[in-house]
C-alpha cells in the first residue's frame, strides 16, 4: 500500500473544501483509507493515522473506530507513540467504556518508567480521565511521585492526586504525608498544584481543614513574597508577578479563614497589602483584587478592611469592561445587609448602572438599588427607581413595579407616604408599568393610598382621569375603581386641593364604571372590583347588579347575589357595611394569643376572667331558628342548633371583648361542616381562632366552642353560620344589636 498523507496535508485538503458536502466526502474516504490501515496491523503508520484521526474527532466527526489502536500505541516503546497514544485515550476514551481498564496495566508500568516524561504522560492520562477503579490501584504510585524530588513530576502528580481524591474521597489520608513540605517548593508550578490539592482537601474534609490551619502563616510569607517581589520574566504577567499563585494562594486562605478568628487574624495584614498595592490598570491586577474582595469578605476581618473591599467594588462599577462591572454588582448585592452603610456610599454610582445598556448590568443595578432604600433616602431612590420604570425594557417592569409599592410599604413613614403616592402618580407609575406589573402591586399600592388619608382626593381625581384615557390596563383599573368606590364622594364634590379639581356628576362615574363591567378587557377580578364599587353608589345600581347574578364566573356571581341580598333584606346594615375603610395595619399573628396594635405600640393580650358571664338575653344570643338564609327570602326551618354566648374581657387591654360560642344540637343527626363567622363595622378589629370541631354531636352530646376576639365591640354586628345537616348544606344570616350588653362594657 502506498504511504498515507501526513496530517499536515490531511488538513490542508481539509480547508480547502468549499461546501460542507466536499469537506464530509473528503473526511469519508480518509476514514476509509485508515480502517483498511488498521485491519492489516500496519505499525509503521498507526502513529500518523491516530493523530490524522484525533484531528477528525476534533472535527465533530466519529472516531470511536480508533480507541484499540490508542492502546496499543501506548503499549508501545518509543515515545512518539505513547505520546499520540496517551492523548487519543484522553480525547476518545471516558469512564463509561470498559476498554479503558484495559489501560490500567501500561499505565502502571510507565509511572515506574525511568523517563521523567513518560511518567508525566502516564500522570496526566490518570488524571484527565481516570476512573474510580483505576484511581484505587494506581493511587500508591501517585502518592510516590509526589514525594519525589523532581518538580516536572510533583506538579503533575499533585494534580493527578486531586483527581484520585474527587473520584474516590477515602484515599485522602494517603496524600496527607507527602503535602507536608509541598509549601516549600521554590518552583512556582509545584506551589501552584500543591495549593489545588490543598485546597480540594479542606473543601472534602472538616478534619483536613483543622489540620492545614496551621499553614496559614506559611501561605502567607509566599503571597508576600509575590507582591513585594522585583520583576521575574518567568512569572510575570502585565507586571504582576505569577497573578495565577496568587489567587489560587487567596482562594485558599478564604477557606481557612472562614469562621476562625486566629486564621483570619493572621491574613487581615497581607489581605491590606494586597488591595493597596496591586496595579488596577489591567485586568490581571483586577483578577487579584476581585479575590481579595471575596476573601475580605469571607473571613472574620476588620471593619475597616471590609470597608475597603466595598470601595475596590465601587472603582469596578467605574471601570470600562462591563465584565468587570457586572461582577461588582453582583458582590456588591451579596454584602449590602452586612455592610449597609459602606455600599450606601456608593449609591450614586450604583444608581447610574440603571441606565446601561447591557441588561443583564441593568437588571442587578435594579436588584441592588432597591436592596439600598432605606427610611432616610427613599424620596430620593423612589425618584430614580420610577424614572427608571418610565423607561426601562417590558421585562423589567413587573419587578421594578413591585418592589416600588414593597419598598414604600416598608421604609416610608406617614408624611413621606404622602409625598411617595404624589410621585407615583404624578409620574403615572402604573400607566408605564401597563399589564407588566405583577398582582401583589395592586394591594399593596390599595394599601398605600389608604394609609395617605390627606391626599385621597388627589388619589382619586388622578386614577379617575387614567381611566378615561386607558382601560386597558388592568392593575389600573382596579386600583381606580377600588378608589372610586371608596373615595367617590371627594371625587363628586371637587374637593382636590392639590390641583384644579374635574366637574364630574355621579351618573357619569357610574357610566365609566358600567363600561368596565362590560369591556371585553376587563378580566374578573377587574368586574368584581366594578361590582362592589357600584353597591357602593346609589339606587341606579341595583339593576346592573342583578344582571350578574347568573354570571358564569363564580366569584362574580357570588358577590352580586350577596349585594342582591343585602339590598333586598338588610339594607337598613348597608351604611354600617360600607364606612371608609380605615388605615390598614398587618395582622402580626394569628396564633392564640393575638398582638393588637394601641396608640402605636404592640401589645399581647392575654384573657383574664374580671367578670362573670353575664346571663344571655333573648336579643343578644339567637338559635338557628331566627336566623335568615342569605340567599333566600324564606326563613329557614328550626333545626336544633342552639348558640350560647359569654363575655370576658382580655387583660391589660380592657377595650379587648373575648367572646366564647358554645354550640349544641339537639337533633337526631350530628351537623356536619360547622363554620362560625362573624362581621363588624370597619371600624372593628376582629379575630376569630379555629373552632374546637367542626361536627356539632347529635342529640345534646357535647358542643363545639370557638372564640371571638373584638376591639371596641358598640356597635351592630354580622354572624353567619354554615353546616351540613342530614346531607343537605344549611346558611344562615343574622344581625345582632348591643352585643355584648352596654351594662358590661
Amino acid at each position: 500500500m502506498p504511504a498515507p498523507i501526513r496530517l499536515r496535508e490531511l488538513i490542508r485538503t481539509i480547508r480547502t473544501a468549499r461546501t460542507q458536502a466536499e469537506e464530509r466526502e473528503m473526511i469519508q474516504k480518509e476514514c476509509a483509507a485508515i480502517r483498511s490501515s488498521f485491519r492489516e496491523e500496519d505499525n509503521t503508520y498507526r502513529c500518523r493515522n491516530v493523530a490524522k484521526l484525533l484531528y477528525m474527532h476534533m472535527l465533530g466527526y466519529p472516531a470511536h473506530f480508533g480507541q484499540l489502536e490508542c492502546l496499543k500505541l501506548i503499549a508501545s516503546q518509543k515515545f512518539t507513540d505513547k505520546r499520540i497514544g496517551y492523548l487519543g485515550a484522553m480525547l476518545l476514551l471516558d469512564e463509561r467504556q470498559d476498554v479503558h481498564l484495559l489501560m490500567t496495566n501500561c499505565i502502571k508500568n510507565d509511572l515506574n518508567h525511568s523517563t521523567q516524561y513518560v511518567q508525566g504522560l502516564a500522570l496526566c492520562t490518570l488524571g484527565c480521565m481516570g476512573s474510580s477503579e483505576m484511581c484505587r490501584d494506581l493511587a500508591g504510585e501517585v502518592e510516590k511521585l509526589l514525594k519525589t524530588s523532581n518538580s516536572y513530576l510533583r506538579k503533575k502528580a499533585a494534580l493527578c492526586a486531586v483527581h484520585v481524591i474527587r473520584k474516590v474521597p477515602e484515599l485522602m489520608e494517603m496524600f496527607l504525608p507527602a503535602t507536608k513540605n509541598l509549601l516549600s517548593e521554590k518552583n512556582h508550578g509545584v506551589l501552584h498544584t500543591s495549593v489545588v490539592l490543598l485546597t480540594e482537601m479542606c473543601e472534602r474534609s472538616p478534619d483536613m481543614l483543622a489540620h492545614f490551619r496551621k499553614l496559614v502563616p506559611q501561605l502567607v510569607r509566599i503571597l508576600k513574597n509575590l507582591i513585594m517581589s522585583g520583576y521575574s520574566p518567568e512569572h510575570d504577567v502585565s507586571g504582576i508577578s505569577d497573578p495565577f499563585l496568587q489567587v489560587r494562594i487567596l482562594r485558599l486562605l478564604r477557606i481557612l479563614g472562614k469562621s476562625d478568628d486566629d486564621s483570619s487574624e493572621a491574613m487581615n495584614d497581607i489581605l491590606a497589602q494586597v488591595a493597596t498595592n496591586t496595579e488596577t490598570s489591567k485586568n490581571v491586577g483586577n483578577a487579584i483584587l476581585y479575590e481579595t474582595v471575596l476573601t475580605i469578605m469571607d473571613i472574620k476581618s476588620e471593619s475597616g478592611l471590609r470597608v475597603l473591599a466595598i470601595n475596590i467594588l465601587g472603582r469596578f462599577l467605574l471601570n470600562n469592561d462591563k465584565n468587570i462591572r457586572y461582577v461588582a454588582l453582583t458582590s456588591l448585592l451579596k454584602t449590602v445587609q452586612t455592610d449597609h452603610n459602606a455600599v450606601q456610599r456608593h449609591r450614586s454610582t450604583i444608581v447610574d448602572c440603571l441606565k446601561d445598556l447591557d441588561v443583564s448590568i441593568k437588571r442587578r443595578a435594579m436588584e441592588l438599588s432597591f436592596a439600598l432604600v432605606n427610611g432616610n433616602n427613599i424620596r430620593g431612590m423612589m425618584k430614580e427607581l420610577l424614572y427608571f420604570l418610565d423607561s426601562c425594557d417590558p421585562e423589567f417592569k413587573a419587578d421594578c413595579a413591585s418592589g416600588v409599592f414593597l419598598a414604600a410599604e416598608k421604609y416610608a413613614t406617614n408624611t413621606q407616604t404622602s409625598l411617595h403616592i404624589t410621585t407615583v402618580l404624578l409620574c403615572n407609575d402604573l400607566v408605564p408599568a401597563g399589564s407588566y406589573v405583577r398582582d401583589d402591586s395592586v394591594p399593596n399600592l390599595i394599601q398605600l393610598i389608604t394609609n395617605s388619608v390627606e391626599m385621597h382626593a388627589y388619589t382619586v381625581q388622578r386614577l379617575y382621569k387614567a381611566l378615561l384615557d386607558d382601560i386597558s390596563q388592568q392593575p389600573l383599573v382596579q386600583v381606580a375603581s377600588w378608589c372610586i368606590g371608596e373615595y367617590g364622594d371627594l371625587l363628586v364634590s371637587g374637593q382636590c386641593e392639590e390641583e384644579e379639581p374635574i366637574q364630574v356628576t355621579e351618573d357619569e362615574v357610574l357610566d365609566v364604571l358600567e363600561g368596565l363591567l362590560v369591556s371585553n378587557l376587563s378580566t374578573p377580578v377587574t368586574r368584581v372590583n366594578c361590582l362592589f364599587t357600584l353597591y357602593c353608589t346609589l339606587n341606579r345600581i341595583k339593576k346592573v347588579v342583578s344582571i350578574y347574578g347568573s354570571s358564569i364566573d363564580v366569584e362574580l356571581q357570588q358577590r352580586a347575589v350577596e349585594y342582591n341580598a343585602l339590598f333586598k333584606k338588610y339594607d337598613h346594615m348597608r351604611p354600617a357595611l360600607l364606612e371608609r375603610m380605615p388605615i390598614m395595619e398587618k395582622s402580626t399573628t394569628n396564633g392564640p394569643t393575638e398582638i393588637v396594635q394601641t396608640n402605636g405600640e404592640t401589645e399581647p393580650s392575654v384573657v383574664e376572667p374580671k367578670h362573670p358571664p353575664p346571663v344571655t338575653q333573648p336579643n343578644q344570643v339567637r338559635t338557628a331558628n331566627n336566623l335568615l338564609d342569605l340567599l333566600d327570602d324564606n326563613d329557614v326551618v328550626p333545626n336544633g342548633l342552639k348558640i350560647d354566648f359569654t363575655f370576658e374581657r382580655a387583660n391589660p387591654n380592657p377595650n379587648i371583648a373575648v367572646i366564647t360560642i358554645h354550640a349544641s344540637n339537639s337533633t337526631e343527626a350530628d351537623m356536619t361542616d360547622f363554620v362560625f363567622q362573624a362581621a363588624v363595622p370597619k371600624t372593628f378589629q376582629l379575630q376569630l381562632l379555629s373552632p374546637s370541631s367542626n361536627v356539632v354531636p347529635a342529640l345534646n352530646q357535647g358542643t363545639v366552642t370557638q372564640v371571638i376576639r373584638v376591639l371596641n365591640p358598640q356597635k351592630v354586628s354580622l354572624i353567619k353560620l354554615t353546616y351540613t345537616l342530614k346531607g343537605s348544606p344549611v346558611q344562615d344570616l343574622a344581625e345582632v344589636n348591643n352585643f355584648p350588653p352596654q351594662s358590661w362594657q
